[in-house]
């Protein structure tokens, strides 16, 4: 296992800046639900919980363990979720982005700075950016904020679960695996599947 470290969270709190937010998105690949985006500042002070990682590469209840020390140590959070209907109408690219400004409109600070796993946040200054290679493995905050949105977008799910059991969603959260595919073809899609996806060559014929 490989985890996060501050190197880049230090290196600009060194050159003044205050508040450094780390930014990843969840389930912009998945067939049904939402995309979410999580934002984390850390500060100088903060006691960084041990273990924190890429969401995707940590157990379940690891997860939901370092989202609650995270949500303990840090001054600053937030996580913006953005629906189908908006996914559907306007395509992932955009929903994303929009997931990704509406999480730092709903921090309590401005960010002096903000670190983005891969890439650029658009309509929002570059200077004040940085796209970081594997972000959500190398950068503490980048690693904390995805495992913010898995949990939350998680637990979203499985509510989902609730309403619509034949998807099997509390097991592979909307993501595209084989019985997802074959839930598809039995049971045709729901009000939550990303139509805007190619999903209907799931369907029986």
């Amino acid at each position: 296992m490989v985890y996060a470290n501050c190197r880049l969270e230090e290196r600009l709190w060194q050159k003044g800046f205050q508040y450094v937010c780390g930014m990843d998105e969840v389930g912009r690949g998945c067939f049904a639900g939402p995309v979410v985006v999580g934002a984390v500042v850390f500060s100088p002070d903060s006691k960084i919980p041990v273990g924190i990682a890429d969401s995707k590469l940590l157990k379940p209840q690891v997860r939901e363990k370092l989202a609650e020390e995270i949500k303990q140590v840090i001054p600053y959070c937030s996580t913006a979720v953005i629906g189908v209907d908006f996914i559907n109408k306007f395509g992932i690219g955009k929903a994303t982005m929009m997931a990704f400004r509406k999480a730092v409109k709903l921090l309590a600070v401005n960010p002096d700075h903000i670190l983005v796993d891969a890439f650029y946040i658009d309509h929002l200054d570059r200077i004040k950016q940085t796209a970081v290679k594997d972000g959500d493995t190398i950068c503490s905050s980048i690693a904390a904020a995805s495992i913010i949105a898995k949990v939350y977008r998680d637990k979203l799910m499985e509510g989902l679960h609730e309403k619509y059991p034949q998807y099997g969603f509390a097991i592979h959260k909307g993501y595209g695996t084989k019985k997802h595919q074959e839930a598809i073809k039995i049971h045709g899609l729901s009000k939550i599947h990303r139509t805007s996806f190619n999903l209907t060559k799931f369907l029986a014929v």
